[in-house]
């Protein structure tokens, strides 16, 4: 197969190459995904989705002996070619491709439920887009964070949604258009397995009719900056929640340069679950020639 079909979509302006490969007959690169997500040499795009059976993957398999109707796996890579638990933009524009190529449907008041390494996400229809059930989320310990644009070193606050997050709160937008992000912020300690980091800004007044309202610009570990990152804006909002106090809301409205994301935290059976909704759009297609790579 030296040809390939794609797609390229993006959700508040955070872009993924698509690629059909639904018996998992496809095995690209590290460097092949690196190549394709290049913005100079490549298609371009913040990360490259797989969408795959999950009956075709050994992760995807667990997946369904925990949710039969998982059918689809979303088997996503960063731009640099490394593997990501999740993605909250990503997976709204998998499910969007789903839909619009008539491989899945999700009725009215219906959910879509869709693998991931992080497990199964629960997909629904909202009014600007799509909402995603991220699920459980975790306090996940204090750091310090130095990045270029501030005199100073920051702490930051660590957040767990499925993948890692250290959220540093700034104080002006003023601070927050500073920022330098050509060069990943350094964090102390280390985190094992790297980690996104997030900046944020509460609105003044932060809480309007009940709703929390922030603004942040993102470093994603394997990528750099970009327009938007889903589960980045769950975790800053659950910061902000947790640095607020117990009398701050459970919506927000989380402003990054991609657009808005609206994040809700709810109760559930098994604790407090964190969701996110927002656009997703679908831009164009073509063919890659896996023989130039």
């Amino acid at each position: 197969m030296s040809k390939i079909l794609f797609t390229k979509g993006h959700g508040t302006g955070n872009d993924f190459v698509l690629v059909l490969d639904a018996e998992g007959a496809l095995s690209l690169s590290k460097p092949q995904i690196a190549k394709i997500c290049n913005r100079h040499f490549g298609v371009g795009a913040d990360g490259l989705i797989r969408v795959v059976k999950s009956s075709a993957l050994p992760e995807g398999k667990a997946i369904l002996a925990e949710e039969p109707g998982a059918i689809w796996f979303m088997d996503y890579y960063n731009a640099d070619g490394s593997t990501a638990e999740m993605c909250g933009n990503g997976i709204r524009v998998f499910a969007r491709y789903l839909l619009d190529r008539g491989l899945a449907t999700i009725t009215d008041g219906g959910t879509l439920p869709i693998g991931t390494r992080d497990g199964v996400k629960d997909i629904t229809k909202s009014a600007n887009g799509f909402a995603v059930d991220l699920g459980r989320w975790k306090l996940d310990g204090e750091s310090v964070v130095e990045v270029s644009g501030l005199d100073v070193a920051r702490p930051a606050q660590g957040i767990d949604v499925g993948n890692p997050h250290a959220v540093v709160a700034l104080a002006s937008d003023s601070e927050l258009a500073a920022l330098r992000l050509l060069d990943a912020p350094t964090i102390d300690p280390v985190p094992e397995n790297g980690a996104n980091v997030e900046f944020v800004v509460p609105r003044d007044p932060m809480v309007q009719h009940g709703v929390g309202h922030i603004s942040m610009r993102v470093f994603e570990r394997g990528v750099g900056e970009t327009l938007s990152c889903g589960t980045g804006i769950a975790a800053a909002a659950l910061a902000t929640r947790y640095w607020a106090g117990s009398e701050a809301p459970n919506q927000w409205q989380v402003s990054v340069p991609g657009g808005v994301v609206g994040v809700r935290m709810f109760a559930t059976e098994d604790g407090e679950h964190v969701g996110i909704s927002g656009p997703a759009e679908l831009s164009f297609d073509g063919e890659i020639d896996l023989a130039t790579l």
